[in-house]
């Protein structure tokens, strides 16, 4: 028995492992984690060696739900294997029942129990709380010189920058044509004539070195032609000065420190002390008790999940791994995490117990697998395994060749075979491939979905959000997660199709007729092809709606104020000539700039040339102008006015901005396709605003898509390397492939968004590595 038990735990725990990897890598790819790992790696100082930890520290959270996961996965493919192949039969015949694999499927268990356990109750808050407080360290040593240009940078407290070129040279940057406006109040300033003065300080310089100082977080300015220009507080006296060369300082802004969310970083020990010591009736209570009860259940969960797999693997008499991988991810998610989520809820909602809710789930789970169990000898079981996996192939028309004779009865029809496409392999070929891209596109898209719904699961029950609303919320969440997963999809369906054809020694027998394997590859390509047309269409006609709507949605759930598509933080906007607009209000009813102040620069020398401030710019139609009330004007040549003038109302015709041209629409990316994203980002760049990770999603518009075929490209000689060792071998390449094409996307993303790389660079450079190696790679196949 010790040699069935070494056997079986074999079986089952490359699966569990792949299963459980699968898993963690997908949900992790969705998190916030995955994205602020890169802006980490890109925007800080930060060594690889620190950015691996941050890595590693990340994952120890999704232990708990995808452990168990994996558990479940390993059981139902590795006795689904055994049972398929006839070994449970043989078992039987020799006198030896079933249930002999059940005690060293239940040890398995329990050490995934205590891994998930460990990582429950230890491991998950301090990888917690050390991550946060590396983030915080990076944080803090922020301050860097390389600015945006042709951008109103306003991340210094009390001072707009705009620079109409940074040239990057090392530790310190040159920048030209500065433009700095002071908005500290008068009597507060350190600088200038502080009191005597009302209205921001104006510094413009023609060139500056800017050397960042981490350790007082500011950044030293050496300023070249820099002139200085204020406004008495009779306003028709103006203050200005001008240096050959002049030095100031910008105090950059304390990064806010990050916080845990809830109870997650505090230790078990102090949260048990929190839950004995708080109200039975108090809502500090209630969340941590469902913090510390989700700690104890989650790992207690490979062995409930165990107790129903067991006899759901035993049972299946066809073999089947997307059958038993999809009937892991309904018990796993749709079953027990669901279950889970929903009976926390209810706790939080006080119609039932915190104890009650958390272990109910495992209860039922316990129970049901206890009665499978003892009916597991007795006959007329249902081979529930086999008929999933029937149901779904019938679907596609998956249908196992009898042999590979009636393929070529003659030599002219093997010829033509070789040329022509959709003959009887390709069909083949193609149905099999596509079989397993739903099977796994539908895997993670749920994987997510699921995972989605547990982060809002206090958001809506709090907020009282109706289910159907929710259901509603994850309906137009999924064309996101399809355009997001597919990519990944193809991948692993191509290496799992083409690993079990070359397991199944059916490549094997296809060369022998005279098929090349590149002559295979090719449906497969074509089709990835199509996917990628069909990713690029679904983009641009159906997404961006469907986003709009998911994000109204989850806006609604997490009860914040309804979207605003006008920002009046942006008071700061260049004009459509060298003007630059202040104002410290818009009034949008009555098209109306309170407090405006107008200044106009040279752009050969970028000296101020004229400066006009008034109490309020009206817009009016009928003269197709801004009529300024109550304000003044000056003209300046150098430091000397050379006119200066106070009105009670005028216009000034040269200024032609609209007040459309003001009020612009705040819109993210995804919310665009295309050709909106390319109109809206040269209406932000005309205004200054910074538009460069706009440019990078513009440009991934285009190249993502792409993926689904570069993927497939990479993919084939893998395939055919992997075969011999299993569909679960090509599932674990996938994961090391698609955490690389992950890993490259996102720090190229990132250098991008920091003007490291230019955006089209930034977007395709991920698709350029990829499709060159995947070229070599089937250009070196043996075929």
């Amino acid at each position: 028995m010790r040699l069935l038990s070494r056997y079986v735990f074999r079986e089952l725990a490359a699966s569990a492992l792949l299963g459980a990897s699968l898993a963690t890598f997908v949900i992790f790819l969705q998190s916030q984690a995955s994205r602020a790992l890169f802006a980490q790696l890109v925007r800080s100082s930060a060594s690889l060696a620190t950015i691996g930890k941050l890595f590693l520290l990340s994952l120890p959270p999704f232990f708990p739900l995808t452990v168990p996961f994996g558990v479940l996965v390993g059981i139902l493919i590795g006795l689904g294997r055994m049972s398929g192949d006839g070994e449970i039969t043989a078992l039987r015949a020799g006198g030896v029942p079933s249930r002999v694999v059940v005690p060293p499927v239940l040890v398995f268990a329990l050490v995934g129990a205590l891994v998930a356990g460990c990582a429950s109750l230890w491991v998950t808050p301090l990888a917690i709380r050390s991550s946060l407080r590396v983030a915080n360290r990076l944080l803090a040593a922020q301050v860097t010189a390389d600015v945006q240009a042709r951008v109103f940078d306003e991340q210094f407290p009390n001072t707009v920058l705009y620079i109409g070129d940074v040239q990057p040279g090392g530790s310190l940057a040159v920048w030209r044509h500065v433009f700095m406006a002071d908005i500290t109040p008068a009597e507060q300033r350190t600088t200038g004539t502080r009191a005597q003065v009302d209205g921001p300080r104006i510094t413009v310089a023609e060139r500056a070195i800017a050397v960042p100082d981490v350790t007082h977080n500011r950044i030293q300015l050496s300023l070249e032609n820099a002139s200085n220009h204020e406004v008495a507080k009779d306003v028709l006296t103006g203050i200005h000065t001008h240096s050959g060369h002049d030095e100031q300082i910008l105090e950059a802004q304390a990064s806010p420190e990050l916080k845990a969310k809830g109870y997650t970083e505090m230790p078990t020990r102090r949260l048990i002390a929190v839950v004995r010591d708080a109200e039975r009736s108090s809502a500090e209570y209630i969340e941590s008790n469902i913090e510390l009860q989700r700690r104890l259940t989650l790992p207690i969960a490979c062995l409930t999940l165990a107790l129903v797999g067991i006899p759901l693997g035993i049972s299946t008499r066809k073999g089947g791994r997307s059958a038993s991988y999809i009937m892991a991810i309904v018990l796993a998610f749709f079953c027990y995490y669901l279950g889970f989520i929903t009976l926390t809820g209810l706790a939080r909602q006080r119609s039932i117990g915190v104890v009650t809710a958390a272990w109910l789930p495992n209860i039922v789970f316990a129970l049901v697998g206890i009665v499978f169990l003892l009916r597991l000898e007795k006959p007329g079981d249902r081979d529930l395994m086999g008929w999933l996996g029937d149901a779904s192939r019938s679907l596609f028309g998956l249908r196992k060749l009898a042999g590979f004779s009636a393929l070529a009865p003659a030599e002219p029809t093997v010829r033509r075979s070789r040329l022509l496409l959709f003959q009887i392999i390709d069909s083949y070929m193609l149905s099999s491939f596509l079989f397993y891209l739903l099977v796994l596109l539908t895997s993670f898209v749920l994987m997510t979905e699921v995972y989605n719904f547990f982060e809002l699961l206090s958001d809506i029950v709090k907020n009282r959000i109706p289910l159907p609303r929710v259901f509603t919320y994850l309906f137009f969440l999924t064309p996101k997660l399809i355009y997001d997963t597919l990519p990944v999809s193809v991948l692993v369906a191509v290496l799992v199709t083409f690993g079990i054809f070359t397991k199944n020694n059916e490549v094997t027998a296809l060369k022998a007729c005279g098929v090349s394997l590149r002559r295979l590859a090719v449906p497969v390509i074509l089709m990835s092809g199509v996917l990628s047309a069909g990713l690029f269409a679904f983009d641009h006609y159906y997404i961006p709606q469907a986003n709009l709507k998911q994000d109204a949605i989850r806006t609604e759930i997490k009860n914040l104020p309804p979207q605003t598509y006008l920002r009046p933080d942006r008071r700061w906007i260049y004009g459509q000539g060298s003007r630059i607009f202040f104002y410290r209000y818009f009034e949008q009813s009555s098209r109306t700039m309170v407090g405006v102040n107008v200044y106009e620069i040279d752009p050969k020398t970028f000296e101020l040339t004229r400066e006009i401030g008034a109490e309020r710019a009206r817009w009016q139609p009928s003269l197709h102008a801004w009529v300024f009330e109550n304000g003044w004007s000056r003209d300046i040549r150098g430091i000397t006015e050379t006119n200066v003038q106070k009105f009670q109302a005028t216009t000034f015709p040269e200024i032609g901005e609209t007040p459309e041209y003001f009020l612009k629409e705040v819109k993210q990316d995804k919310q665009m396709n295309y050709l909106q994203l390319q109109a809206y980002i040269k209406d932000l760049q005309q205004s200054g605003f910074d538009t460069t990770k706009l440019q990078v999603q513009l440009y991934k518009k285009f190249s993502v898509p792409m993926f689904a075929l570069i993927m497939a490209m990479i993919s084939i000689p893998f395939g055919f390397l992997v075969g011999n060792r299993g569909a679960m071998t090509g599932i674990g390449v996938s994961i090391a492939v698609a955490m690389a094409y992950w890993g490259v996307g996102q720090f190229f993303e990132q250098l991008g968004d920091v003007n490291l790389l230019p955006p089209a660079a930034a977007a395709w450079a991920p698709d350029a590595l990829f499709m060159l190696t995947g070229s070599y790679l089937l250009l070196r196949m043996r075929t």
